[in-house]
């Protein structure tokens, strides 16, 4: 008997230990990769800043709080993010509701364009929205109104480049959900609000939580949009420490404001991480294809066309504006000026940003699926430690942290070797799946969480490896959430501009940073010229997330 309790506690430890090299072995590219690509950039450029003499000069932090008009941009910064994130997830939502439920012709196309305004650089949606809203804009014409002397073109905007964010990352799962359970709950007696408020809106729970989180943290660190809209009345932190490190070379107070923005991000991190532990359970998850049918009585109906118009005037006309100034030249005069180098600020024509984009963003994608896979991974294993919890919240920091300061960070920390990247073109990529990380694993968590582990523990079991568990128990049911990530992945990449402007050769641009050069330039050709190489962005991302949609439905149907 001794004997037979010997050997059961060995293989119990021998277990234990397994488990915990297997949690190491997940969890140690990605603290490798976010060591290495963020936090050494990102802190030797804050020590730059406060080290003077070789000494720290903490008591700067201090003098920069004390002033005015950063304690006025920190405000503003704050409360319009969180407005931002209110008016998103009140108008997203229906939207997640209607493409996770309802099946209607037109669906995938509509899908793939309600993400196109996400991978839009955020100075062309600034410059979007300032031909709706300013002077001699649509609105102007037709009313006379004009809204880029308020906060309400920066709120509206925010909206048109998160509204995909929400109808993604919560639509993944709503479409999952068994609606069983909320017809269960129809049939003892509630009613439809009451069986969804009480059923379905807990299981949504996560989701709605990461996609506000993501949401709070792009308007908190809004910098195109607030530069375009916001002028000399509004400005973010983002913008301030642009304006402190590039205008006016005060490197001193703009790493205080990063250390401010650091430490605001953290500790909503921090309150995301312990809400998302508390509500965390196992779901009933279905195939996606069966829950999705044709809109029912008059109320459904009404709710796809109240969708469909939000969907035309707020994501629809900013996008035609952008059109309809590519083609103001006569013979598409701006896209054929697009073949020609100018000599000055391009090196080669601004069309080939085009091939460099693509390139650079299937590399970031690759990149940040396997990193954000390993980490979702990870994180999802019930033997995970306080360090594996912990590093949850660390994954979204690059989201909050100055993209500037990234980019700055990057030419100043990876110049020496075995380091020295500055000439090798993965630094474009590597900058890009920063952002795409955190997508990838928001995205898959909430599915990850939501497999019952009894099925992995039958598996284990019976005797499967923890890789043939991985393949045949998780893989079937994240495959879905886990296309969705490689889609944003791809699509952020696509439209990251922030830290890419600083890194990217002036011999090798990516789209999003060719149209800023243009829309710097004075005169006609210029601007013509950016909105065309903007619509050119939109129809690239829209042909590749309509790949991505028709991959993505016909895993489910098994046509693949």
């Amino acid at each position: 008997m001794d004997l037979a309790r010997t050997e059961v506690t060995e293989a119990a430890v021998r277990k234990d230990r397994r488990g915990s090299a297997a949690r190491l072995g997940l969890i140690a590219l990605p603290v490798v990769f976010f060591a290495v690509f963020f936090a050494y950039p990102v802190a030797a450029i804050v020590a730059r800043g406060l080290k003077v003499d070789g000494a720290w000069r903490f008591g700067r932090i201090g003098e920069v709080l004390a002033q005015s008009d950063v304690r006025h941009v920190l405000w503003f910064t704050t409360w319009q993010a969180l407005v931002s994130t209110a008016l998103t997830l009140l108008i997203a939502l229906p939207g997640a509701y209607v493409f996770a439920r309802f099946d209607f012709r037109g669906k995938q196309v509509l899908r793939a364009a309600v993400t196109v305004p996400f991978v839009l650089p955020t100075v062309v949606v600034g410059t979007a929205f300032l031909a709706l809203v300013g002077r001699g804009g649509l609105l102007d014409q037709l009313w006379g109104v004009r809204l880029d002397t308020t906060v309400w073109a920066i709120l509206l905007a925010h909206v048109f480049f998160n509204y995909a964010v929400v109808v993604r990352t919560v639509g993944g799962l709503w479409a999952q959900l068994d609606p069983r359970q909320e017809e269960a709950a129809r049939m003892l007696g509630a009613s439809p609000w009451k069986a969804w408020r009480q059923v379905t809106l807990p299981a949504l729970g996560p989701a709605v939580a990461a996609a506000a989180l993501m949401v709070f943290l792009f308007t908190f660190t809004s910098f195109g949009v607030v530069q375009i809209l916001g002028g000399p009345t509004f400005s973010t932190l983002e913008v301030e420490i642009y304006r402190q490190t590039s205008e006016i070379f005060d490197l001193s107070t703009a790493a205080v404001l990063t250390l401010i923005q650091f430490v605001a991000v953290g500790a909503i991190l921090a309150l995301h991480a312990w809400t998302v532990r508390r509500r965390e359970t196992a779901l009933r998850l279905v195939d996606a294809s069966v829950t999705a049918r044709r809109p029912r009585g008059a109320g459904q109906w009404a709710l796809l066309g109240g969708v469909l118009v939000t969907v035309v005037v707020l994501l629809m006309l900013p996008l035609a504006v952008l059109v309809q100034r590519s083609l103001d030249a006569p013979g598409f005069g701006y896209y054929r000026a697009l073949t020609r180098a100018d000599g000055g600020v391009f090196l080669v024509p601004p069309i080939e940003a085009i091939g460099n984009s693509l390139e650079y963003a299937v590399a970031a994608t690759v990149i940040a699926v396997v990193i954000g896979g390993l980490a979702a991974v990870a994180l999802t294993r019930r033997d995970a430690g306080r360090f594996v919890r912990g590093f949850d919240a660390l994954l979204m920091l690059p989201l909050g942290v100055s993209a500037v300061t990234v980019g700055f960070g990057f030419l100043i920390a990876l110049d020496e070797p075995p380091l020295d990247l500055r000439s090798s073109w993965i630094l474009v990529p590597l900058a890009q799946a920063l952002v795409g990380v955190p997508f990838v694993v928001r995205t898959m968590l909430p599915v990850l969480r939501a497999v019952d582990v009894r099925l992995r523990e039958a598996a284990s079991v019976l005797g499967a490896s923890p890789w043939r568990v991985w393949r045949e128990v998780d893989l079937p049911m994240v495959r879905r959430a886990l296309l969705i990530a490689a889609g944003f992945a791809f699509a952020v990449s696509l439209g990251e501009f922030g830290a890419t402007v600083f890194i990217a050769r002036p011999d090798n641009p990516t789209l999003p940073v060719a149209v800023a050069r243009l829309l710097g330039r004075p005169g006609d050709l210029n601007y013509g010229q950016a909105m065309a190489l903007s619509t050119i962005l939109m129809v690239v991302c829209a042909v590749a997330l309509l790949v991505l949609e028709r991959l993505r439905t016909a895993d489910r149907t098994g046509e693949f």
